[in-house]
């Protein structure tokens, strides 16, 4: 593995979905082992990340008790993580100019990595790409990586123009690292998308704990 120092990152987790599945409500403000799936991502990423900012839509009260700036889409109509990443680039350039890099991650998925930055850092050094993204079990996770700050203008065009939603269209567009982890003991990418979810959850945090 190439060893190397780390850039500063920026991380923002992506918080906007409207949990259908679940019955509505904000999926990271559910409960598993008596701490919300949000405090476990945060967490997870704090100590890989130079920062931390919430992207979600609508009243940001609700996530004051996290102590994190929460920003909102600012191309509006188009709903969608991709909005949010943008938001986050744009967030970045004008807030961390010194910063280069963010690491965008799904607000509902308790067990990431604890090597996550690293990790796709070094993925996208070695293979000089311009944007990382993880995978497990032979699944890419486009919401899961690295942004270069820069790329926020071809971004922005092809949300407004293209009318471009899907994130894997727009990663094949530049050179792409992709970054595999091991789904034993458990995924680390694994997300509580239904009730169900959360019942399994709660069976993968006791063996996150004793791991």
């Amino acid at each position: 593995m190439v060893t190397i120092n780390l850039p500063p990152t920026q991380g923002v987790l992506l918080a906007g979905g409207l949990a259908r599945r679940m019955g509505g409500g904000d999926k990271p403000m559910r409960t598993i082992g008596g701490l919300t799936i949000l405090e476990r991502v945060i967490a997870r990423l704090s100590p890989q990340c130079s920062g931390m900012i919430i992207n979600a839509n609508g009243d940001p009260a609700r996530f004051a008790g996290f102590g994190l700036q929460v920003i909102a889409d600012d191309v509006p109509g188009f709903p969608g993580p991709l909005a949010g990443i943008l938001a986050a680039l744009d967030w970045t350039a004008a807030n961390r100019r010194d910063v280069e890099w963010v690491l965008s991650a799904a607000g509902d998925c308790p067990f990431l990595p604890r090597d996550l930055v690293a990790r796709l850092h070094e993925a996208r050094e070695r293979e000089n790409a311009q944007l990382a993204v993880a995978a497990s079990g032979e699944q890419s996770h486009p919401v899961i990586g690295l942004w270069r700050v820069s790329l926020r203008e071809e971004l922005r065009h092809a949300l407004v123009v293209e009318d471009l939603r899907k994130i894997d269209r727009w990663t094949a567009r530049f050179p792409l690292a992709t970054v595999t982890w091991p789904t034993e003991p458990l995924d680390p990418f694994f997300n509580a998308n239904t009730v169900e979810d959360i019942a399994e959850a709660e069976r993968l945090a006791a063996l996150d704990a004793a791991s």
